[in-house]
């Protein structure tokens, strides 16, 4: 079967949604450093409004800074690749035309750095996850001391981080007297704009400080919320694809019909009209990011820790357990909603219903393993800034000692069965060595796990609060097994 191209357009079956607009007569606007899955699925589809809203020269190039899999998916497509949305209602096929290549920043970084120091590129995003940004989650402050860091300031032209390339690429644009472009984080962090900033602004400060306080006077750094549930794709579902457009296509992702992107208006070197495109263009997302972060991503983790454990392998299994769906309604319920601000005219009680609606889907293979990746980067915003704030207003937290002892046990990296977890994170290797001092006690591995101040904050890790409700929940965990835990709980 031929692979889908710019020549395959024309020959699309006509139910198939394709790019409205001559994808060669605009240039690229837009550098996207870490063109996973998520950012196809979300970002792109809005650039792809744009230009065939009013057009411009808004198209993306995109970067991987580890792999050649997306290149090798995307290039020899001219970019192009489908876009499978998926609920109970049926599958809908979008061919989205909004990338023009992908580089590899390991092969040829220089490319990378004159694209983004061209004065064409006006925006610089990024979701390079949470690990991405090279700094301690805890305190949201650079480490200056992480391998990439070290060798991105003693060879700054051959830079290996997103702030390296980022910093770098503006160092040019000021020495050429060129305006900044704007760095759009598009990453689970809260007030992600103020943590890219103050990353990407560090790393400035200690190549040069003239250059720190360049970077903090004129680059902007406005903060989104993202929300788009996409798990990874499947053969079963490139085989999907192939057979509804005729072509085949490696660059398939698969996600649902909901997409929310709202972002803080403040770009400093011009931007299209977004709100034409579906964004929501507000003064300040923090409310919104907070919602997100804290029920949708929160809820998510929970799910994925576990369910994992009590034998779940996609989350839709889990919410076919209704002591589970109960679970996750009190940690929405009990744990996060008084710790929010929600804006005017919002439905919050709706937006947790359609959360247990979206994670219920039959149609998403999204696994609780993937999810549960990278939790020590994750933790300290989908649990511990609920966790501090239900302290501080003296409101109960089993939910989310429940949630925090399920991520505990799985980390130790063995299940319930005594069989092997592969725990993908950059502190795996801490964990083990943990878990081996500590064997299956609760309450040492508690002490181990809440010790570790890249994660946990000592007004947390010292809360004879919080101490006592998780080393009671992870001694459930161990005594009976992670289903019946919940359902103890669900029934308490």
């Amino acid at each position: 079967m031929n692979r889908l191209n710019q020549d395959a357009l024309e020959h699309l079956p006509p139910d198939i949604d394709r790019p409205a607009f001559d994808r060669g007569k605009y240039g690229v606007g837009v550098v996207h450093l870490g063109i996973g899955a998520f950012h196809r699925a979300h970002q792109a589809v809005f650039w792809d409004r744009v230009l065939a809203g009013e057009g411009g020269d808004w198209r993306i190039c995109g970067v991987s800074l580890r792999r050649p899999d997306v290149a090798g998916q995307l290039n020899p497509q001219d970019g192009l690749y489908t876009v499978l949305a998926r609920d109970e209602a049926g599958d809908r096929y979008q061919v989205v035309g909004a990338v023009e290549q992908v580089l590899v920043a390991p092969d040829d970084p220089a490319r990378v750095l004159d694209l983004m120091a061209a004065p064409t590129t006006h925006i610089v995003s990024l979701t390079v996850t949470e690990k991405g940004y090279c700094h301690d989650p805890a305190t949201g402050r650079l480490r200056v001391n992480h391998p990439d860091i070290e060798h991105d300031l003693a060879h700054p032209s051959q830079p290996k981080s997103a702030p390296g390339f980022i910093v770098e690429a503006l160092a040019r644009r000021r020495a050429a007297g060129l305006r900044p472009f704007t760095v759009l984080c598009c990453d689970n962090l809260p007030t992600n704009g103020k943590v890219a900033g103050a990353i990407v602004t560090a790393l400035a400060k200690a190549r040069d400080p003239a250059l720190g306080r360049w970077v903090a006077e004129n680059v902007t750094f406005p903060s989104t919320m993202i929300d788009r549930i996409v798990p990874a794709t499947t053969d079963r579902e490139r085989a999907l694809v192939a057979e509804a457009l005729g072509f085949e296509d490696r660059g398939v992702v698969v996600t649902e019909p909901f997409i929310q992107w709202v972002v803080e208006d403040r770009f400093c070197d011009g931007r299209p009209d977004l709100a034409a495109a579906g964004v929501e263009l507000v003064e300040d997302v923090l409310p919104y990011e907070t919602m997100k972060i804290r029920l949708l991503n929160g809820s998510h983790s929970t799910l994925a820790y576990l369910g994992y454990l009590a034998g779940y392998a996609y989350i839709r299994d889990t919410m076919r357990d209704p002591a589970f769906v109960t679970m996750i309604r009190r940690l929405m319920d009990q744990c996060v909603t008084p710790t929010l601000s929600v804006p005017a005219a919002f439905d919050l009680e709706r937006y947790k219903d359609t959360l247990i609606e979206r994670f219920a889907n039959p149609t998403l293979e999204h696994r609780t393993h993937q999810i549960a990746m990278d939790g020590s980067q994750k933790l300290p915003q989908r649990f511990l800034e609920t966790l501090d704030a239900c302290l501080h207003m003296g409101a109960g937290i089993e939910p989310l000692a429940l949630a925090i002892a399920g991520w505990m046990r799985y980390v130790t990296g063995i299940d319930e069965e005594g069989r092997p977890i592969e725990v993908q994170d950059p502190m795996a290797e801490r964990f083990n060595e943990i878990a081996a001092e500590a064997g299956n006690d609760p309450a040492r591995l508690v002490h181990g796990y809440l010790g570790i101040v890249e994660i946990f904050p000592l007004t947390i890790a010292h809360s004879e609060t919080v101490i006592d409700t998780v080393t009671r929940a992870l001694e459930s965990l161990y005594e009976v097994g992670a289903q019946r835990t919940v359902r103890a709980f669900v029934s308490g």
